[in-house]
């Protein structure tokens, strides 16, 4: 009776089998061509002892123009078979490596993360490297059985010879892969510790990159690169480690193919000397066993590269096999833009409830910080329905009935750390150049001057994480992009805590204008963004303690007045 253990399925070996599934018939042609370069290779030191045993009987020009033809035959199939099976597989090989790239991209653009304890740089490592070594077992196992075929082949040819020498070819070839799969072990063992170290320290560069104009804001830059500098030294002793591993492989790969090869050539000279093979047979034998160094080379490699591939295989699976943070709903809100949060208590928040109605221009005053953030995440469905207490509903639906990416297609929320993407203006506003609103939005965030200011206009050059803008002119652009986006309902936190005094009262006004008649919820302690809304909500320790416009609050609530006044 199979034990659960067993049932249970190997993520890393599935991804393994799919992969050689999906490319069985490319692989049948590598090998089929690789095996007949591998036959050719060995075919030549034959021709070349029966053509000494040939030349030696009959000394004929017909018979030299016959060989001469029969190597020319061998070595242009040994060319083409090589030129094209190598073709073939590489061809699958990158096509299988872009697929698993797309498919571990894909996870991590799902609009529910998934429940995998890896960092952005650790996901981009696995995304590529593991990948590409992964999609490497398709060229793998065509090679490997080619060059058993080369095995098999010179040791049936020296077997015909005497039979001496194919055992002894088929118990030394037997004899180095149970010495060699020893080592492979280790360096897949190795190879996933190295790659996950490499993982983590692409990871903290990452993280240091997003932070570095902070870090030298308060001197940080010296503590984290040593913290960087410890992680990277980690990674380099474990590829060192991993290097030692494959070159003791590769030092005893090559030393016992070396004595195997002069086991054969020795046993042939005694058998050749004691008259019990011919003067051809000798030839054949010398030059089968100078040849089977290669076939042996790649077929005692394999093991190594099979063990890499699980190692990578298995990492990927990591992303591939976790499961989704939340299980959303399968409905789509209703048409309308009505918000309400009905006693929802999360982090900061405790007993959270207010109602936004549809076409409302609603400001919420958030006094301290990380409720603010609270909020926006829950918005935002950065936090599952059932992590947190209370109902969220929009248009009237719960938000746990809803799926995801219909959430976010008919309620946006703004970041107030927007991402800016490597690219231009335009496709930074307008991601997927289906916007009709880009002017109107363009205007209302007062990015006119960015755009007047290049030649290009809106084609003008964004670096990665718009490294060549200012922040209020990147905090401008993320708003206009909120702005284009035209969603039923729109949440902007804090958009504006990075421009000036009058820039801000002119993006209030614009904003408040651009959406009429759409809702809007903005976060702020902006007086020029509070005094534009229809009315205000105090949200202090965790729940909704005053409501009224602006200036009455300015007017009654002191403690208002202190919180936002500038």
């Amino acid at each position: 009776m199979t034990t659960p253990d067993t049932q249970r399925p190997r993520p890393g070996s599935d991804i393994l089998r799919t992969a050689l599934r999906r490319n069985l018939g490319a692989m049948v042609w590598g090998t089929v061509l690789m095996g007949l370069y591998q036959a050719g290779e060995t075919a030549f030191p034959i021709a070349l002892g029966l053509i000494v045993e040939h030349t030696m009987q009959n000394r004929s020009l017909g018979s030299l123009g016959l060989s001469i033809a029969a190597l020319a035959v061998i070595i242009t199939t040994v060319s083409l078979s090589w030129r094209f099976g190598m073709r073939i597989l590489q061809k699958a090989n990158t096509t299988e490596a872009h697929r698993w790239r797309v498919k571990v991209a894909a996870c991590g653009l799902q609009p529910v993360a998934r429940d995998v304890d890896l960092k952005s740089g650790e996901v981009l490592t696995i995304a590529t490297e593991d990948a590409d070594q992964t999609a490497d077992i398709i060229e793998v196992v065509p090679l490997l059985i080619s060059s058993l075929v080369a095995v098999v082949v010179a040791a049936v040819a020296l077997g015909l010879a005497d039979i001496r020498l194919g055992l002894l070819v088929i118990v030394g070839t037997g004899a180095i892969m149970s010495i060699l799969s020893v080592l492979s072990k280790r360096i897949g063992a190795g190879t996933q510790e190295q790659q996950a170290r490499v993982a983590r320290a692409g990871a903290k560069v990452a993280d240091l990159i997003t932070g570095l104009r902070p870090l030298h804001g308060f001197g940080g830059n010296h503590a984290a690169f040593r913290s960087y500098r410890k992680v990277s030294t980690e990674a380099k002793l474990q590829a060192i480690t991993v290097a030692k591993v494959n070159g003791a492989y590769a030092g005893a790969a090559l030393a016992l193919n070396a004595v195997l090869a002069g086991a054969v050539t020795l046993t042939a000279g005694w058998l050749a000397f004691d008259g019990q093979i011919t003067i051809g047979e000798l030839v054949m034998a010398v030059g089968l066993a100078q040849f089977i160094m290669e076939p042996l080379r790649l077929f005692s490699e394999m093991p190594k590269y099979v063990m890499i591939a699980r190692a990578s295989a298995a990492r990927m699976a990591l992303v591939l096999t976790a499961p989704p943070v939340s299980t959303p709903g399968p409905e789509r809100p209703a048409s309308g833009g009505a918000l309400e949060l009905d006693c929802v208590r999360y982090g900061t928040l405790r007993d959270l409830k207010f109602q936004v109605s549809p076409g409302e221009f609603v400001a919420i005053a958030a006094y301290q910080p990380r409720a603010a953030a609270d909020l926006a995440s829950i918005l935002a469905v950065n936090v599952p329905p059932e992590a947190y207490e209370g109902a969220v509903r929009v248009s009237g639906q719960e938000l746990a009935d809803l799926a995801v990416e219909a959430v976010r297609e008919h309620m946006l929320v703004n970041p107030y750390d927007g991402e800016i993407f490597a690219g231009t203006l335009r496709t930074n506003i307008d991601p997927s150049g289906t916007s009709r609103t880009v002017p109107e939005a363009v205007e209302a965030s007062m990015l006119t001057d960015v755009v007047a200011l290049h030649r290009d206009g809106l084609d003008y050059a964004v670096r990665d994480r718009g490294a060549n803008l200012s922040g209020g002119q990147r905090q401008r652009l993320s708003l206009a992009r909120a702005l284009a986006a035209d969603t039923d309902v729109l949440v902007l936190h804090d958009p504006t805590t990075a421009v000036d005094a009058v820039t801000e009262q002119l993006i209030a006004r614009n904003v408040a204008k651009l959406r009429r008649g759409r809702t809007t919820v903005v976060i702020t302690s902006s007086p020029a963004l509070l005094d534009a809304a229809d009315r205000v909500l105090v949200l202090d320790d965790g729940v909704i303690t005053a409501e009224d416009t602006h200036r009455n609050l300015l007017a009654t609530d002191e403690d208002y007045c202190l919180a936002v006044a500038r």
